[in-house]
């Protein structure tokens, strides 16, 4: 007489999956604490809006600025004294997105290194 065996459930396997990933997402997810309820963070509005001084600054008419000098060929930027190095711009919000491409690409042509984009970060 030939023995039956039982098909085991596939559920049970499943069920234990999504138990492991229930403890992952629960353990990552307390990795980095939320910032504390009481705690006021720094309203910025009102202060005074500095350019950083290591900085291209990009705005929106197309003017480029270093250290508050306009700057009107990119090619002799970089060759002063940026070859082989980071550059960082801080583009104007309502820079169009093809012109920051577009100079993003020149900078890493003529010698940048690597081109960083500035943005704002806000905390909510």
């Amino acid at each position: 007489m030939k023995r039956k065996f039982s098909r085991r459930e596939p559920t049970i396997a499943l069920i234990n999956i999504v138990f492991l990933m229930l403890i992952f997402f629960m353990i990552t997810g307390t990795i980095a604490k939320p910032i504390e309820k009481t705690l006021r963070l720094i309203e910025t509005e009102k202060l005074l809006r500095i350019d950083p001084p290591d900085a291209l600054v990009l705005h929106q008419d197309g003017t480029i600025k270093f250290n508050g000098d306009n700057i009107k060929n990119l090619q002799i930027f970089v060759l002063g004294n940026h070859i082989g190095k980071d550059i960082r711009i801080v583009p104007d919000r309502n820079l169009p997105a093809n012109e920051l491409v577009k100079i993003t690409k020149e900078l890493k042509n003529f010698g940048a290194k690597r081109v960083f984009i500035v943005t704002e970060n806000l905390v909510q």
